[in-house]
């Protein structure tokens, strides 16, 4: 009988696996390190390993759900390939005028360097015809020129091409006639049009966006096929889907055709996991920090729902597509220290990865890690997952001495110092996705999680002034356990702008039900009854002159003049909950429609928590030894402790560490950590921390904030 559900997450050091049997409510977690070289045998490898754990075979497998930086990491890498565009007549420089923006803001312009297009202009070539706004012809299909085109990305042996002609989001056959020349053409080669991508105005992110998906399309075709094929041949007929950037999963046949959507397949699986964790144990507010080997991924997570943008980025290429709004730093374990010319200690961006990993890695590198200077500290065992990887304090501090030298310090006030700023790195992110968006971080308590995720949580709470730190159990699991928990999406847009004044009901709610139709297609290939699927409209607005929209929802059914005015009122009150200030009572600001939005859902079914047994307030069982960890300026004796032995309403006072499997906790002096009914442990300062009063108090205790209403991204 297939009743066990699998979900594997492939990081940059760890591939992390969950397993949950439907039938017993049995969940197993383990994870394995990564094999960079070919990430399928670390898929393969977890897959395995946590069935042997169950004591079950492919034959009791009934799904699998997949987190992958296969995409992330080519476009972060910049191996994109020798890619072709085509566009419209007369607008071959469109990816070299880009936009008119500089990072940093103007003041950086002087020093600013203008990064290679994505495709030189030597590799691009236009076709003549011509749409508006509205869809209609203006020039007709250049089909002659078009056939040269086509003939000479063949003849330059140019297979990876990008069509993004103007205005297609309003009718797409012009792009559609140039995939059949190219079809006849050039059938070898691997095409993406923008009107399958994204529908949506803007051409410069449309064709950039376009022109990503075609890049990263060969190679996450081939890893999904590869990797499809090889669990075929270990569990015949397995479902088997894949994490996408905007919180829902998509079957592996249909994700090859948007590569692009699973840009951060991984971060998002651990926000919506960690999101479900606190939303159960009741915290409305969240931020989510999820610590790798190689990066950090933070995220806000509101009434469960991590927030969404269409605004984002992967690396220097802009990306339209919906995706959850997650800021990445690199400030992971392995993130390699080092001395700018300066003499300036640095943390980052680089990482030691798995291979050849951490100075105190068996064979590992050369280089420092952040993960060596725990080691050196104390802050974490002389081992990993249990003991499967040892771990050397003494190749540690080789290195971090020599390092230290180059300072004139000693070795532990530099590995002191490399998880200063570290943790800083870490603060900093978490300011790009709260102060910057007029959130106030002390509002929120932040859920850690991924095998490094938890290690400076204490510093973040002060750095931060967060209230609490919530870390699940087995955190370096969270995401791998998000995967269990999302439904499969898909999202489809329309741009059509009008002013509300203007608004053409009939026209937009027959949009919306094309959209609809899409929506409910993608779900019934996916295997989703009619009755179960669900649908969620949204449109994006902004006042008339602005350059960019704010998204809202848009309540089901009938859309008459009501409903439409109850989405322009919902514009207005987001506008100032996001920048200060609106419109409401000015009718000269009129408001105006742009994009029309449909999200289908199928829904799946989430794990059932189980509770911890209470404790009885005595830590005995659980206290394995003591060791001499440096915290501040010196050692001080810890307390060590056993994880899986702590009871809910326990509570472990600084100094301390709690390891398990996976992860590990330092609980610095002046905190205190508290294991709730879930198992979870809420860090706090000791004049704030919950006292151990039994199961029920404890709860109560700390229940974290309530009735946060989700706005989404922008």
């Amino acid at each position: 009988m297939r009743r066990i559900r699998i979900g594997i997450d492939t990081g940059g050091t760890f591939t992390d696996v969950v397993a949950v049997d439907e039938q017993t409510g049995a969940l197993v977690t383990t994870k394995t390190p990564s094999t960079p070289a070919d990430p399928a045998d670390g898929f393969m490898t977890a897959v395995t390993k946590v069935l042997e754990l169950l004591g079950e075979d492919g034959a009791a497998v009934g799904s699998v759900a997949h987190g992958t930086t296969v995409a992330t990491n080519q476009l972060l890498e910049g191996k994109l390939g020798r890619l072709g565009f085509i566009t419209t007549e007369g607008y071959e420089f469109l990816l070299e005028i880009a936009r008119q923006s500089v990072p940093d803001g103007y003041g950086n312009s002087y020093f600013w360097v203008k990064p290679d297009r994505i495709v030189p202009v030597d590799r691009v070539r236009t076709v003549g015809g011509r749409l508006d706004f509205r869809g209609s012809e203006i020039r007709p299909f250049d089909a002659a020129q078009a056939r040269e085109v086509a003939r000479w990305f063949r003849e330059q042996d140019i297979t990876t091409i990008g069509v993004c002609f103007l205005h297609s989001y309003a009718d797409p056959s012009h792009e559609q006639a140039m995939r059949s020349m190219l079809d006849a053409e050039h059938p070898g080669a691997v095409v993406s049009l923008s009107s399958d991508v994204l529908r949506e105005y803007r051409e410069y992110e449309r064709a950039v966006t376009t022109l990503v998906d075609a890049a990263v399309k060969p190679k996450v075709a081939a890893y999904v096929a590869g990797l499809a094929q090889r669990l075929h041949d270990f569990a015949p007929g397995v479902p088997f889907s894949i994490m996408r950037s905007n919180g829902g999963v998509l079957s592996a046949e249909e994700v090859v055709h948007q590569p692009i959507t699973t840009v951060l397949s991984g971060p998002a699986a651990g926000a919506l996991g960690a999101g479900l964790i606190a939303q159960r144990a009741g915290y409305g507010r969240v931020l989510t920090l999820d610590g790798g080997g190689t990066s950090t991924d933070v995220s806000v997570v509101l009434d469960g729902e991590p927030t969404l943008t269409t605004e984002g980025s992967i690396g220097r290429f802009p990306s339209k597509i919906p995706m959850i709004d997650v800021v990445t730093v690199g400030a992971g374990g392995g993130s390699i220290a080092w001395t700018s010319p300066e003499r300036n200690l640095k943390v980052g961006p680089r990482s030691a990865g798995a291979v050849p990993g951490p100075v105190c890695y068996p064979d590992g590198g050369t280089e420092p890690t952040v993960t060596d200077a725990h080691v050196l500290l104390g802050r974490i065992p002389p081992h990993l997952l249990g003991g499967e990887i040892p771990l050397s304090v003494n190749t540690a501090r080789e290195g971090l001495t020599k390092l230290a030298a180059e300072l004139g310090m000693a070795a532990e006030p530099c590995a002191g110092g490399i998880l200063e700023i570290s943790a800083w790195n870490q603060a900093n992110a978490l300011r790009q996705i709260t102060v910057k968006r007029g959130l106030d971080v002390r509002d929120f308590t932040m859920v850690t999680f991924g095998g490094s995720g938890s290690l400076l949580a204490c510093r973040l709470i002060d750095i931060l002034g967060l209230p609490s730190v919530l870390v699940p159990l087995d955190p370096g699991n969270t995401s791998a356990y998000g995967l269990l928990t999302v439904d499969a999406r898909c999202d489809y847009v329309q741009t059509a702008v009008s002013r509300h004044r203007d608004l053409q009901l009939p026209a937009v709610f027959a949009s919306y039900a094309e959209l609809r139709e899409r929506a409910a297609a993608a779900l019934d290939r996916e295997g989703f009854a009619a009755t179960e699927q669900r649908f969620v409209r949204t449109a994006d607005l902004r006042y008339f002159g602005q350059a960019f929209e704010v998204r809202v929802p848009v309540t089901d059914g009938a859309l008459d003049q009501a409903a439409a005015d109850a989405v322009a009122g919902a514009f207005h009150r987001a506008h100032h909950a996001l920048y200060g200030y609106d419109f409401t009572d000015d009718d000269r600001q009129q408001v105006e429609w742009v994009n029309l939005r449909v999200t289908g859902v199928g829904p799946i079914r989430r794990p059932v928590p189980r509770e911890v047994r209470p404790g009885d307030g005595r830590l005995d069982g659980a206290r394995t030894g003591e060791r001499q960890v440096w915290f501040e300026t010196a050692y001080t004796p810890a307390e060590i402790y056993d994880r899986s032995r702590l009871r809910a309403g326990d509570v472990v006072a600084g100094p301390a560490v709690i390891e398990e499997f996976g992860s590990t906790i330092p609980v610095h002096p002046g905190f205190a950590a508290t294991v709730d009914r879930f198992g979870n442990v809420v860090l706090t300062k000791n004049d704030v921390a919950p006292q151990a009063r039994g199961h029920a108090d404890v709860v109560a205790a700390c229940p974290g904030p309530q009735g946060a209403k989700s706005v989404l991204g922008r």
